[in-house]
């Protein structure tokens, strides 16, 4: 199975964990592990046994390394199926706003690669736990697409312009990056995360939601914890001021002429800006767009705005192009429907936001 579903008896209660079981695909999301993840979550909100929700990934290298666009690149491009690719993002958007909305703490522990659909996972959780390796990003913009999963939401709370800048060059953070601008609570090492769930099946739970929150909070708080000298050096925290100054500014084509063509020599950025360079220019549009509008949305509103993007975006040439050029022949080299960021036309962008939903016509029918 590519979703493990474990039940676990504690002193009292019991601890529902769910792991990625897909390692040979850095657990990317297919549309069966999104289904048996809704199914559990669904069954586990109603269960008076289940206490708490642990959610985690198999193998060595990802805790999930997004949504399996391959299989959306077979949907839209092979077959024109664009129903299965729809279907896959109101899925997962709604998989990913029942993490948000669970009503019992669920606590996500991410390891090595955590990136699109996986860092949209890890947000949705309670509490949000990485090991040293981890590595973080949104690198929607090289394949054509945009930070979805409640990108939205979640970019628009980090500090300053960081968020439209991780949109914008696919940044990949490690974990003091990732810990800096709190897109995760604590580091949890490895070697401590048996020693995790053995302090979590020696608890005794209430199955008030709120005790058992404050008790896992607590529990959390005396776990060990590494010495932070002893980490990455943060890219961030060296460059923050360069991504404030740079990024400033009420106009995106301004803004990404001061990006490239800064004078700024670091591998790291260097990466961001080749990222940036290669992305696709409606995708930056997309991401200026979108960061704009959810700053005065409610979550439900962010993900339905989200699947109004996406739905456009499989009916576009870009993605498609994308997924072919980077992942599918993998000769780097796609062939982009604009030029730049100046040449795409405004009612391009605005098609992405269209419809608007509300209660009675979501097709996610988010509760």
């Amino acid at each position: 199975m590519s979703i493990e579903v474990q039940e676990i008896e504690c002193l009292e209660g019991h601890i529902g964990l769910l792991t990625l079981n897909a390692p040979a695909s850095l657990n990317a999301l297919s549309e069966p592990m999104i289904n048996e993840l809704q199914t559990t979550l669904d069954r586990w909100a109603e269960d008076d046994r289940i206490c708490a929700v642990v959610l985690q990934g198999k193998g060595e290298r990802a805790f999930c390394a997004g949504g399996n666009i391959r299989n959306l690149y077979s949907a839209i491009k092979e077959g024109g199926e664009h129903d299965i690719a729809t279907r896959f993002f109101t899925r997962e958007y709604r998989l990913d706003y029942s993490l948000h909305r669970f009503p019992k703490p669920i606590v996500g522990i991410a390891h090595g690669v955590v990136m699109g659909g996986g860092l949209g996972l890890l947000a949705a959780c309670r509490y949000r736990l990485a090991t040293p390796n981890v590595m973080v990003a949104m690198p929607e913009i090289s394949i054509g697409l945009f930070p979805d999963v409640g990108a939205s939401w979640f970019l628009n709370r980090l500090p300053g312009r960081i968020g439209l800048f991780m949109g914008l060059t696919g940044a990949r953070l490690n974990i003091t990056d990732t810990i800096r601008i709190g897109l995760a609570d604590m580091v949890l090492l490895e070697e401590d995360r048996e020693s995790l769930l053995g302090e979590l099946q020696n608890q005794r739970w209430t199955g008030e939601p709120a005790a058992d929150d404050n008790r896992l909070f607590r529990l959390l708080n005396q776990m060990h914890a590494p010495d932070y000298r002893s980490l990455e050096h943060s890219n961030l925290e060296r460059h923050e001021q360069d991504i404030a100054r740079l990024s400033a500014g009420d106009e995106l084509p301004e803004i990404v002429d001061q990006l490239l063509s800064a004078e700024i020599d670091s591998e790291w950025w260097n990466a961001c800006m080749s990222n940036l360079r290669g992305g696709c220019p409606v995708s930056a549009w997309l991401i200026w767009t979108q960061l704009q509008k959810a700053q005065q949305m409610s979550l439900k509103d962010v993900f339905r705005m989200e699947l109004a993007m996406a739905m456009e975006c499989t009916r576009r040439p870009d993605l498609p192009e994308g997924i072919r050029a980077r992942l599918v022949e993998k000769d780097q080299r796609p062939t982009w429907s604009f030029a730049s960021v100046a040449d795409v036309p405004p009612d391009v962008v605005q098609a992405h936001f269209q419809p608007e939903w509300d209660d009675e016509t979501d097709p996610m029918q988010l509760g």
